[in-house]
């Protein structure tokens, strides 16, 4: 009897959902994808150690495929909190959670959840909410609803020493890590696109920042950070640096 044959995806287009610049992933290089949920995300880029001194000074990692869910109107973040997760008490924060997700408050009424980028299986923080909303357990604010951020949206994360000067020279607002602490989060123009920005909490190790912003732009955003972080001898990576790299799970407060 003739062995059942793999039919696991292999390439970004297999899937039903895809990186809004996959091609622009491969252009760069991107030899190796990993599953996450429906897509694809990249995982390296071949050469390990070229990959971590790429991203130990301005690395850009696509994470479009990765799961991300918003929750807006009165009453959504005390839901937030009745599920049992860190919700800060005020806008412009962030939180991390157990599973290493991030919670971010937009303003007193809104949030956004972004899955851990780290961990691409498994059943992520934002499906599980969507569930939960879907299933009325806890049961939903009357004046809620749930905001589907990985579909208007494209998700890029920006890490290295020298990720405060690369936004620098694509953004008016200081950044810089003396200026803008760990947890801290932006609503603010990124490359002339109106992006939230996410400090995360690395524990003092390496700075790492969220960019997201209008999936419309999604490719022109690339090429714009692509372009900065060429300029300090960055580029791009994949999932398997993050995963070497430490975070820490506490709440940070705004700028």
């Amino acid at each position: 009897m003739a062995a059942a044959k793999d039919h696991s995806p292999t390439h970004p287009a297999d899937c039903p959902r895809r990186s809004f610049v996959y091609r622009k992933l491969l252009a760069a290089g991107a030899g190796g994808f990993v599953k996450a949920g429906d897509a694809m995300a990249a995982d390296n880029y071949g050469d390990l150690e070229g990959e971590r001194l790429r991203a130990g000074c301005a690395g850009l990692v696509d994470l479009c495929p990765m799961p991300r869910i918003g929750f807006k109107g009165k009453g959504c973040l005390d839901w937030l909190r009745a599920a049992g997760l860190r919700v800060p008490d005020a806008p412009n924060r962030s939180a991390a959670q157990d599973d290493g997700a991030i919670i971010a408050t937009l303003d007193k009424d809104s949030a956004l959840v972004l899955g851990n980028p780290r961990t691409a299986g498994g059943d992520p923080l934002p499906a599980k909410l969507q569930a939960r909303w879907s299933g009325g357990d806890p049961s939903p604010p009357p004046w809620g609803l749930p905001l589907h951020w990985q579909d208007s949206h494209a998700w890029y994360l920006l890490t290295g020493a020298r990720t405060p000067e690369v936004l620098a020279g694509l953004c008016s607002m200081d950044l810089r890590p003396q200026h803008f602490p760990e947890g801290g989060v932006a609503q603010t123009s990124v490359a002339h696109l109106g992006t939230v920005v996410i400090r995360e909490a690395t524990g003092g190790g390496q700075p790492a920042y969220h960019l997201l912003a209008d999936s419309a732009a999604a490719g022109y955003f690339y090429d714009e950070l692509q372009a900065a972080v060429a300029e300090f001898g960055g580029g791009p990576a994949g999932l398997r640096v993050l995963r070497a790299a430490p975070t820490k799970q506490r709440e940070g407060a705004g700028p």
